[in-house]
């Protein structure tokens, strides 16, 4: 075999190997993360809601437009597997808690064109914003040190991390976090804080 051969199959096995082991990682870690520090959840909070990104028409958003609303912000890529596997309860959730003040906020680390292809293929129903790999600092930002998607964080209405999850989670869980979340205003999430 020549050389030239062997470095392709040597490399096509590191791919594989790497997408195996991130998608093992990432599928059998569905638990909540240590919890974060509160110096951590606030710095990502910041950071999450400092960021501007393209949606799937190319306009910028500013994240800090839905703030005040109960968002679960959710870090994946469209070559994912647990990523495709939450996202059909993440569009049932969204329509269900959206009278509620419930809002998904999809951040694709992935190319424009793939993430518009697979939203559209998925009916995902809450905004998709396109953060390719520069967002990863955002992930690391919000806790998640080992970089694994898909990342989930919950932010309240007042603009804290309540909770995180890395890898995938389902809706059961989900729900548990948002609905008493929901039932608050920010007022007395600040004040309940304080004390």
């Amino acid at each position: 075999m020549s050389i030239m051969k062997q470095i392709v199959l040597y490399s096509a096995v590191a791919a594989v190997s790497l997408a195996a082991g991130i998608w093992v990682r990432s599928h059998f870690s569905a638990v909540p993360q240590i919890p974060l520090t509160n110096e951590i959840s606030q710095q990502g909070a910041q950071a999450i809601l400092a960021a501007s990104l393209p949606d799937m028409q190319g306009q910028d958003q500013a994240v800090s437009q839905w703030l005040g609303k109960v968002m679960v912000v959710n870090f994946w890529a469209t070559w994912c597997i647990p990523c495709q596997e939450e996202i059909p309860e993440f569009i049932e959730t969204q329509e269900k808690f959206r009278e509620q003040g419930l809002v998904f906020v999809g951040i694709a680390l992935d190319q424009a064109e793939k993430v518009k292809a697979f939203s559209e293929e998925f009916g995902i129903n809450y905004p998709v914003l396109v953060g390719s790999m520069s967002a990863w600092s955002l992930v690391e930002a919000a806790g998640n040190k080992m970089s694994v998607l898909p990342y989930t964080v919950v932010i309240n209405r007042s603009g804290e991390i309540v909770e995180t999850y890395l890898g995938l989670v389902n809706q059961g869980k989900l729900e548990k976090a948002v609905i008493p979340l929901l039932k608050q205003n920010p007022n007395a999430e600040s004040s309940t804080q304080t004390q």
